[in-house]
């Protein structure tokens, strides 16, 4: 269960009361997550979210997350937006941790996509793409290709103990990345974890996307292509590529890719791939004693990347070249 740090009835309500919502009627904690403490809190207005940052989150990054939002919000995308309380503050601080309300997203994510959510998915994603062009803040991705080399570091001793020979395998793979990664693609704010549980539906239909705190400027193809692993396999790690050409065809009926981007799309796979196996490898390997969360399986990563690195073009993921 992701909340990680318990609140009292009588701090709630009074952190409640820091909004004009009416009193707090009921609360209850929120299982999903696995990086901040989530709540559901029905008040007299209605039904919000609060979120408790984790150590795991840089309280520095915090307004840029929650103007992002705003801004998002404010261009017609669909995404809980922060409450500002009678301070004119969207950030406050409850039971230690900083923490935020923001209103409640109507929809439930989808746990087996099909190729229409798919295709949702990727015309979504291109309008969050443009609508954040204009947004005035930046913040670097702190997991892109100058960060895994630390972050294997953390797990390279133990890295075999998951599967015989991984260490070499990443070591290698990620020489490899780190000689080819572009730094001149098409780039703005990109979400940067859109995995299913982040993309709410009503029916077949988008409704919004939720879970902002991995949010940063990078290239807009890396979004798509964390997407591609995120989406576009099965239970069985097959890789189902009318999906993937649902996904991509979906995104380009609102923002086509450059030649660039189409190019370099097997690789950026590829790397996300590597960035989800990494963290996944550590947390695996250093699960802390009591925890709550179950750490997620790294091999399922290694798998995707293995099928990304025979990719030679995007007609592996469905198109034309």
């Amino acid at each position: 269960m992701a909340v990680y740090t318990d609140v009292s009835d009588e701090e709630l309500a009074a952190f409640v009361a820091r909004y004009d919502i009416g009193g707090l009627l009921a609360f209850k904690g929120i299982a999903e997550g696995v990086e901040n403490s989530n709540f559901l809190v029905h008040t007299e207005a209605g039904y919000f979210i609060l979120t408790l940052y984790e150590k795991r989150v840089d309280p520095a990054d915090l307004p840029f997350f929650l103007n992002l939002m705003r801004h998002l919000a404010g261009k017609g995308i669909s995404c809980p937006t922060p409450l500002v309380a009678r301070n004119g503050e969207m950030l406050g601080e409850l039971a230690g941790r900083p923490a935020a309300m923001v209103t409640f997203l109507d929809g439930m994510w989808i746990r087996r996509p099909r190729t229409v959510h798919c295709a949702g998915l990727g015309e979504g994603l291109a309008k969050f793409h443009l609508a954040g062009a204009d947004f005035a803040m930046t913040r670097a991705n702190s997991l892109s290709v100058g960060d895994w080399r630390g972050l294997l570091d953390l797990s390279l001793e133990r890295a075999d103990e998951v599967a015989p020979g991984l260490g070499g395998e990443l070591s290698h793979e990620l020489a490899h990345l780190e000689a080819v990664w572009p730094s001149d693609l098409p780039s703005g704010v990109i979400h940067a974890d859109l995995f299913p549980d982040n993309v709410f539906f009503l029916g077949d239909t988008l409704s919004g996307f939720i879970d902002f705190y991995f949010a940063c400027t990078d290239a807009f193809a890396y979004d798509v292509a964390i997407c591609l692993n995120a989406w576009c396999f099965e239970a069985d790690l097959s890789f189902n590529v009318t999906k993937a050409r649902a996904m991509l065809n979906g995104y380009r009926s609102v923002r086509d890719f450059t030649p660039e981007e189409f190019a370099i799309l097997p690789t950026l796979a590829r790397g996300a791939a590597l960035r989800f196996l990494l963290t996944r490898l550590h947390d695996w390997l250093n699960v802390p004693e009591g925890a709550l969360v179950t750490p997620k399986d790294p091999t399922e990563y290694l798998k995707k990347l293995r099928f990304h690195r025979d990719a030679r073009s995007v007609s592996a993921y469905g198109l034309d070249e």
